[in-house]
């Protein structure tokens, strides 16, 4: 037994000492392992087992995180699956010791749990898959790990879960992979996501979730989801979307050590190992004519990271054939598969495209520089612009003549080269036409370009369907902004292109000014007018030539927009919306038909309208339309806007808000809604309600409410999109400026009565969809409360004053920021609770007993002095109306009571002539007169209460109260008073004795003298009252 104990003490000590060791020492531990195993070889199995677990056992009471314990984790979980393969007999030593770690891990210290769980992650994660281990061991080790993946500590539910991955793989494990799904989406620590996420096997059900986690809110967690993408699931098994998505977040992240970590494995990863380094067959992959974003943001950051280099032979010349003949049948444009030039994929012409620009642009930079720059330097800068225009020589067509049969030969391919030809068009901004016989060469070819009408097909019946959008040139803006880009290199002389462009239009308009004109030719000639307006800075530019501006408006584009095909009505109304931005003032015809269109016209054409008004009414100002239509007076809602014939004399603001009420039927579903284009512009417009000068902002609170109304709707989960753009809308708008917070403050009260079911005749059905209507609109009051609570970050700090600081006395009554603060919302809704009758529906009182709610959670500042002394006066009428619910009346005692203590003089009554001047200020009315006749319910209340007013009351009778007091709320029925405190049985006998003493007593309404008379003995009776009691 000695012998026994002295052994066991001397492996012990043996053990500590390389253990030790270990933990200072950074070589690797190779010896060290040798060394134990053969203490191990030469000690007893369990001798050596108990000495190795008492040597061990200290680090997990060691809490702090440091590399030195890393370092003894490593080395043990290295040497028992080391002992583990190498002999049978260490077999029992690696199931010894899992099942020692599993003890630990189930102890009640956090310290314990972490470094079990970290030593068995280790020895996962080490142990080859030939290990021999008994299969019930590692059931016990499954099922533990999960229980430690839902532990309360992050550390621990990291290590189990990292210990987990390694059996995720198994397809008997499906109950692991639905841990780790359910665990990343309740997960709130970080780190503890990023090894989810890490440790998430490549399959079908995480690859949705693991691209969700690349728009996480950690920057760890996205780099992790962008490791995991790129590593486990190869680029074949991803589906075009899925790599167009990782990439165009990856590489535009915000953070830039996740957008160099998305390059980093798109080079390694998919351009090495999948492409050789040809970013070519990397865009075969992306599908670049669908997805061009995605190509052009890949191929910028390689060009930035210089990743790209040129192999023999690679440029455009080799599509080129520099026989003349082969010229000539280039030229008729046979479109046969014997091309004379051979066609360029596009992939090839969005990577040379790209390459050129890059090179075109770095030549003019260096040659800028040596420019600007002297000697040696200049002389650099100058070698490497000759460079670059070298490289750029080469790749490009050699003269211009080749450049144009290269772009005719793909027009003349068809539409499934459009994405080509367009990519060659720009690349015909880095030819040179400074010589006269190209730029006359290339001048023919942009008439060509646009004369060159809308591509159709034709349908199953026989009809012409035009292909695109209708209303750009060529059918797509990417086209017309190609050609415009084009046209501007070519003839930058000035005034030069409008010349061009208008002689175009003036040979197109001859059969529509003849009336003899088909659909297709009226599209083609609005395109063209349309992409006039779009490249011109004002019609300065165009007044030189024949057909002056003002002619193609009237002759033109109206007529245009009364025709009878709905594809040009459409195009019409855009150039209409294009001209107006181009007008110093907005003309009265331009606006006229618009309001027209948008009102009368099918869903369409009333998108369309609706875009040009908000345009307009952003560019000009909503007050400017209105004049220019000489609208003055506001309309009605009894007035029906939508069965008009005549909307001149109707105002901008009223158009647009009967159009959020409209029932829009008909319109294409794929489309943004006029719901959701309506909601942005207007919210554009209240955003920047300050740059229009004399701007009348009578109608924004409306216009808010109907957002508000809108943003929580029922049926918003079809306004997406609005719903999401208003959102920021929400966070920007009470933080530009305090006149907001006062259109907020005007829009809480029709919010409410508008959201709330069955009052003011709102819809009322079932009691599960009636409560979901409460609640949205509660949460619709909060949310307009937080709008209100919000800091203005254009106002002066020095301004600003704390939640019921203290000021200076002479500072108490000339503030006026109730308005645009929290007591002006307060007042209001005050004043909507005590406008209700004595008799309510239960919705009714419901709705009251939710605005007082958010009354309790209004915040009061001591320099409004006016309006806190008002809310005292309106009080006693609220609890008034809510004297039924005892909570809601409980939280506005407390309310008064605060009130009371940041009033300075809390005995003077505001006179009424003050109230009705803060009112309106506010836009409200208040009937202070019925103030005297009003008394509160009373209500039970303990002993302790009443012995406190009892207290009070002498030092009350000792004060001879004003007329003004006795006409206040606050002494009728102060918080504190017996009045409110007493019985309702004692107050009944009170007022008996008093009616049998004056059996002859009349109460008079209009006299004064006897309501004083009156309320003293009241007080008197409460005072002999509560002395009884």
């Amino acid at each position: 037994m000695v012998e026994q104990e002295s052994g066991f003490h001397e492996s012990l000590i043996k053990t500590a000492a390389i253990l030790d060791e270990v933990r200072t020492s950074h070589a690797a531990p190779v010896r060290r392992i040798k060394e134990l195993a053969v203490l191990r070889s030469s000690s007893l199995s369990a001798q050596f087992f108990a000495a190795f677990q008492g040597a061990l056992t200290p680090i997990f009471d060691f809490q702090r995180k440091n590399a030195s314990a890393d370092r003894v984790i490593k080395f043990v979980a290295q040497f028992a699956c080391s002992i583990g393969c190498n002999d049978e007999s260490g077999d029992d030593f690696l199931e010894s010791f899992v099942r020692f770690l599993l003890m630990a891990a189930n102890a009640t210290s956090k310290t314990a749990r972490f470094r079990a769980c970290q030593i068995l992650s280790e020895i996962i994660m080490r142990l080859p898959d030939d290990a021999e281990v008994c299969t019930e061991i590692w059931d016990e080790v499954i099922e533990l790990l999960k229980l430690r993946a839902g532990d309360k500590v992050p550390a621990v539910r990291s290590f189990a879960i990292r210990a987990l991955a390694r059996f995720a793989n198994d397809s008997e494990n499906e109950d692991i992979l639905d841990l780790f799904l359910d665990s990343l989406e309740m997960e709130q620590n970080g780190d503890v996501r990023k090894i989810i996420v890490l440790s998430l096997p490549p399959s079908s059900r995480a690859l949705p979730v693991i691209m969700d986690c690349t728009l996480d809110v950690s920057e760890s967690v996205r780099r992790a989801a962008y490791c995991t993408l790129f590593r486990k699931f190869p680029l074949q098994s991803l589906s075009i979307k899925f790599r167009t998505t990782i990439l165009q977040r990856g590489l535009t992240d915000r953070s830039p050590a996740v957008a160099n970590e998305c390059l980093k494995l798109l080079t390694d990863e998919w351009l090495q190992k999948c492409c050789n380094d040809d970013p070519i067959e990397l865009f075969k992959f992306l599908d670049v004519e669908t997805y061009e974003a995605a190509g052009v943001i890949v191929m910028d950051n390689l060009l930035r990271e210089r990743l790209i280099k040129l192999k023999n032979g690679q440029v455009i010349k080799k599509f080129m054939i520099s026989d003349e003949g082969l010229r000539i049948d280039c030229l008729q444009l046979t479109g046969r598969c014997s091309h004379p030039i051979e066609l360029i994929d596009a992939e090839s012409a969005l990577f040379w495209r790209m390459f050129s620009k890059k090179v075109y642009t770095q030549a003019q930079i260096k040659g800028t520089d040596a420019a600007m720059t002297m000697g040696m330097e200049s002389e650099v800068y100058a070698a490497e612009a000759l460079d670059s225009n070298n490289l750029l020589d080469s790749i490009l067509p050699s003269s211009v003549s080749e450049y144009i049969d290269l772009v005719n030969v793909h027009i003349a391919a068809g539409s499934g080269y459009r994405f080509v030809s367009r990519q060659l068009l720009l690349l015909g901004t880095m030819l040179d036409f400074s010589d006269t016989s190209s730029r006359k060469l290339a001048s023919e070819f942009i008439m060509q370009l646009l004369h060159m009408g809308p591509d159709h097909e034709l349908d199953e019946n026989g009809i012409e369907v035009i292909i695109g959008d209708g209303f750009s040139l060529g059918g797509d803006r990417d086209w017309s902004s190609a050609v415009s880009e084009l046209a501007k290199k070519v003839h930058a002389a000035k005034g030069e292109f409008e010349e061009v462009v208008v002689t175009v239009i003036e040979e197109l308009s001859l059969p529509c000014r003849e009336r003899t004109a088909d659909s297709k030719q009226w599209l083609h000639l609005l395109s063209v007018i349309a992409f006039l307006l779009e490249n011109v800075k004002s019609f300065y530019c165009i007044e030189g030539n024949a057909t002056n501006p003002f002619d193609i408006l009237n002759c033109l584009i109206l007529p245009g927009a009364k025709h009878a095909n709905l594809d040009v009505q459409r195009a019409s109304i855009r150039c209409l919306g294009l001209f107006g931005l181009l007008e110093k003032k907005p003309s009265a015809s331009i606006i006229n038909q618009l309001k027209f269109s948008f009102a009368r016209g099918v869903p369409m054409v009333a998108t369309m309208a609706c875009k040009a008004l908000l345009d307009l009414g952003i560019w000009h100002g909503p007050d400017e339309l209105d004049k220019a239509t000489n609208c003055h007076h506001s309309s009605s809602p009894d007035d029906h806007l939508w069965d008009k014939n005549e909307y001149s004399g109707v105002k901008l603001f009223d158009l647009l808000i009967a159009g959020l009420d409209h029932d829009w039927v008909g319109q294409a579903e794929e489309n943004p809604s006029l719901h959701d284009i309506l909601g942005e512009g207007l919210g554009k417009i209240l955003l920047l309600s300050k740059n229009f000068l004399g701007c009348d902002a009578s109608k924004h609170h409306l216009i808010l409410s109907k957002l508000i109304i809108l943003y929580f709707n029922s049926e918003s989960g079809k306004l997406q999109r609005l719903k999401q753009s208003l959102s920021v809308f929400f966070d920007l708008y009470p933080a530009l400026s305090s006149s907001h917070k006062i259109c907020i403050s005007k829009a809480f009260i029709p919010v409410m009565r508008s959201l709330w079911p069955g009052i003011h005749g709102n819809f009322t059905g079932s009691t599960i969809l009636i409560s979901s209507m409460r609640k949205r609109a509660v949460q619709a009051s909060l949310f307009m409360l937080q709008m209100m609570q919000a800091p203005v970050l254009a106002e002066d700090p020095s301004k600003t004053h704390d939640i019921e600081h203290e000021i200076p006395a002479a500072e108490m009554n000339t503030s006026t920021y109730y308005e645009s603060g929290e007591e002006g919302l307060a007042i209001r809704i005050a004043v909507e609770v005590a406008s209700f009758q004595a008799k309510k529906t239960p919705a009714e009182r419901a709705y009251l007993a939710s605005l007082c709610r958010v009354l309790n959670e209004i915040q009061f500042r001591v320099t409004e002095q006016g309006a806190i002394k008002l809310l005292r006066r309106i009080l006693t009428p609220v609890r008034l109306s809510v004297a039924s619910e005892r909570d809601v009346v409980k939280g506005l005692n407390h309310m008064a009571e605060r009130l009371e203590a940041i009033d300075r003089t809390p005995d003077e009554v505001l006179p009424s002539d003050q109230c009705n001047l803060i009112l309106g200020k506010l836009q409200l009315t208040f009937n202070f007169d019925k103030e005297v006749n009003t008394q509160i319910p009373p209500t039970p209340v303990n002993r302790t209460t009443q012995i406190q007013s009892r207290t009070r009351r002498p030092a009350k009778d000792q004060e001879e109260p004003s007329s003004d007091e006795e006409l206040s709320p606050a002494s009728i029925a102060p918080v504190s008073s017996s009045s409110v405190s007493r019985s309702q049985r004692a107050s009944k006998t009170v007022a008996m004795q008093r009616m049998a003493a004056n059996p002859t007593a009349r109460i008079d309404e209009n006299d004064t003298s006897e309501n004083d008379g009156a309320s003293d003995e009241d007080d008197a009776g409460s005072q002999i009252t509560s002395e009884d009691d």
